[in-house]
């Protein structure tokens, strides 16, 4: 089953965000865009170059009013120990969420049980908690933040203008589709 438009399972999670350790719920998120990304494990290789780029693309996302939530298996204690060392990692400023326990990575379908890690798993999620948009990639394929922020404009598009629809390559300020049976078998 898809977890497409379905709510956010109730969670509980310790975050390192602007040099302190702060609780993050399913109540925290409420009323709010928000965007859960996963990630294998601190001090690896493809992660930091994501991190990185959400970090650099972090105040479009603010603008927008969408928080941004980075989370690995690791300890709040390990990515502040990251923080603390990486050049990369020292750019965010985003909650990094720590999930040693595995129950958020479960509660969004991206544990490799047998590994104890996630693989990168990115979920944008509406203020009543929907998640609409997913995305899963295998561990070795790294994301791109300025496509995460095309789906993030689409996906408070199309929920501020309902009947309307963004195809493919929609830019924000670009035209929409309004479905209909003209429309059928003319694109």
């Amino acid at each position: 089953m898809s977890l497409i438009n379905t709510v956010i399972k109730p969670f509980k999670a310790t975050a390192y965000h602007n040099g302190k350790f702060v609780d993050v719920t399913e109540q925290t998120v409420a009323g709010k865009w928000s965007v859960f990304v996963f990630y294998p494990a601190d001090f690896t290789f493809v992660c930091p170059t994501e991190l990185e780029d959400l970090a650099d693309h972090y105040a479009e996302f603010q603008k927008l009013g969408v928080e941004v939530y980075s989370v690995s298996t690791d300890t709040h204690f390990a990515h502040k120990a990251w923080h603390d060392t990486s050049d990369a990692i020292k750019k965010v400023n985003y909650p990094m969420i720590g999930d040693p326990t595995h129950a958020l990575s479960r509660n969004f379908d991206v544990l490799i049980e047998e590994e104890g890690i996630a693989l990168r798993g990115t979920f944008v999620v509406n203020p009543a908690g929907e998640i609409k948009v997913l995305e899963i990639h295998d561990n070795g394929i790294g994301r791109d933040a300025s496509e995460l922020l095309r789906k993030v404009k689409a996906a408070q598009y199309i929920a501020s203008h309902p009947g309307e629809v963004c195809p493919a390559k929609w830019e924000e300020g670009a035209k929409t589709l309004t479905p209909s049976l003209d429309l059928v078998g003319k694109i």
